[in-house]
């Protein structure tokens, strides 16, 4: 009887887990602690504009912003970046937050790709990141003028989800 003690253990513990897996609406979305509350603070120096520094503060008041956390290094940020080229395009507020990266590389990129930012702050030590619960590259948050987070994307937008998940937030954000 005892031998059966650990298996039967085992497959208790397997089918909790399962459950907890299979009820989930969405299994694929991360969800956030940040949606519906305001954006965490932070202030960062500006890409490529010694002395000038980036925060929250100067993200509000003029409609919905599409922040961008993105690194030189990140081969999905590539992917994504024509939809933020798109987006900046039809007058959207893209910024951008420059991830764990060195200036010169980012400057480089965005001097290869084009730069759909607005303005880009650069988070060399990741400290912003890990405030906002970064943790794959490319992550897109869109808040709405009031500096509130309305959607979280995890991973390079593609252009369905552009049109499916981006764009109806940025429209929930302008409300």
């Amino acid at each position: 009887m005892k031998r059966f003690i650990p298996a039967a253990a085992f497959l208790f513990l397997a089918a909790v887990m399962a459950w907890g897996l299979l009820i989930r609406e969405n299994r694929d979305a991360l969800p956030s602690v940040f949606l519906e509350k305001p954006a965490p603070d932070f202030a960062l120096s500006i890409l490529g504009d010694a002395g000038e520094t980036l925060t929250v503060a100067d993200l509000k008041g003029n409609g919905p912003v599409v922040l961008n956390f993105w690194a030189s290094w990140c081969a999905p940020c590539r992917i994504e970046h024509p939809e933020l080229v798109q987006l900046a395009g039809e007058g959207v507020r893209v910024i951008g937050i420059n991830y764990r990266d060195e200036p010169e590389k980012a400057q480089a990129f965005l001097d290869q790709l084009g730069n759909p930012f607005e303005v880009v702050g650069s988070d060399e030590k990741g400290r912003t990141g890990i405030e906002y619960g970064v943790v794959a590259l490319p992550e897109t948050f869109v808040l709405d003028a009031s500096g509130t987070i309305i959607y979280k994307h995890v991973g390079p937008i593609n252009p369905g989800e552009l049109d499916g998940k981006i764009r109806p937030a940025i429209e929930a954000a302008s409300r």
